[in-house]
């Protein structure tokens, strides 16, 4: 099979039950009976449910992996940052950083989080799949490295590029993130490195508030490399797929990556609780179609797939079903049930030019 599909049950057991969305209880802010923040394991099981229930899992070749070992995380995280979690961890639980709770045995869920994308990019570099896909939870492109933030305890993607590149020294990787929140942790990770490019289209001014800007293109060895594309709220299908075209991809051939990861967050939705942008299924559709030809252009195929944000527990299942049957070349559909809606909604007449007038003024900070 050429796709991996690396998830497991125990990543949804992670859990942050003191928070009503993105406030914390006490005070007048009562608890909910189900308790916890929108990052919640119901999008993701509900997820494999639709993929279990259609047959497009049993395309796939589903598997678990082990949790990333101390080594690979020290290389990003230091010392005192993960003795900190695990401590809280063996105990019960915590709070490290903005938004970030955790229940006991927190930290070796994130670790088995990042071990999910660790063994999705190596299956794809050591040639057993073409392409990957890692449902991995906690998600991780907020994390920095002595500190969390954003739902993130563990940097994934960089967990999983730094044992990667220590197997295979001189590797150029390439991360395009289209979760709605700005990859900040990626980022600040390699901002000053040649060999990764980082890419991030997020809704401006979103989360985190202060970061995100066009003008921030890295720095030293790193200058050039890192692309914020902030679209305006409301940006729709036009805008995401625009700036694939205007921008994504020239970056992505001038860099010429061995490996393409895309940190797939499906918050876009136009019905999710924490984005004011109005993508569909389709648009999650179309942006894969655009990276796996650029996947097969560029670097032979090679694409992997790690799952962040996304908190409709009704659109991310069907949004996630079109990315993975694409990579997969499945014909299952699950056809979305709001699909109408959403198309309904997309940005028309003045404010198409709009958003692509933005997009333009972006890319000519990057001399596209």
């Amino acid at each position: 099979m050429k796709t991996g599909f690396f998830w497991d049950e125990k990543c949804f057991w992670h859990f942050g039950g003191n928070y009503v969305s993105v406030a914390r209880v006490g005070g007048l802010v009562q608890p909910l009976p189900s308790g916890g923040l929108p990052e919640n394991p119901e999008t993701k099981r509900r997820l494999k449910n639709l993929m279990d229930v259609t047959g497009l899992s049993a395309e796939l070749d589903c598997r678990s992996a082990p949790a990333a070992t101390e080594e690979m995380l020290l290389r990003v995280h230091p010392p005192h940052y993960l003795e900190r979690f695990a401590a809280l961890s063996a105990k019960e639980g915590g709070e490290l950083g903005l938004r970030t709770p955790f229940g006991p045995g927190g930290y070796e869920i994130a670790a088995l989080s990042a071990g999910l994308v660790v063994a999705a990019v190596e299956s794809v570099l050591s040639g057993v799949h073409e392409n990957s896909y890692a449902l991995s939870r906690p998600p991780g492109h907020h994390c920095l490295p002595d500190s969390p933030m954003g739902f993130c305890l563990l940097a994934n993607i960089a967990i999983a590029i730094e044992a990667a590149r220590v197997a295979r020294p001189g590797l150029r990787i390439a991360v395009v993130d289209w979760d709605v929140h700005h990859g900040n942790g990626t980022e600040a990770i390699f901002y000053d490195d040649a060999d990764v490019l980082t890419i991030s289209l997020h809704q401006e001014g979103n989360f985190p508030t202060d970061k995100g800007g066009a003008e921030d293109r890295g720095a030293g060895a790193g200058l050039g490399f890192n692309v914020n594309v902030p679209l305006a709220p409301g940006a729709g299908d036009d805008a995401y797929t625009y700036a694939f075209d205007r921008i994504v991809g020239p970056k992505l051939r001038g860099f010429g990556p061995d490996l393409i990861i895309v940190a797939c967050g499906f918050d876009a939705s136009g019905i999710d609780p924490l984005s004011r942008t109005v993508a569909g299924a389709f648009t999650f559709g179309a942006m894969t179609e655009r990276i796996l030809a650029l996947a097969a252009e560029l670097c032979g195929g090679r694409l992997v797939m790690a799952h962040e944000g996304g908190y409709s527990e009704l659109h991310v299942p069907f949004c996630g079903h079109e990315v993975i049957r694409l990579m997969a070349g499945s014909a299952i559909i699950a056809p979305d049930p709001i699909e109408a809606r959403m198309r309904a909604h997309q940005p028309r007449g003045k404010a198409l030019a709009f958003h692509r007038g933005w997009i333009d003024e972006v890319a000519a900070v990057h001399g596209l």
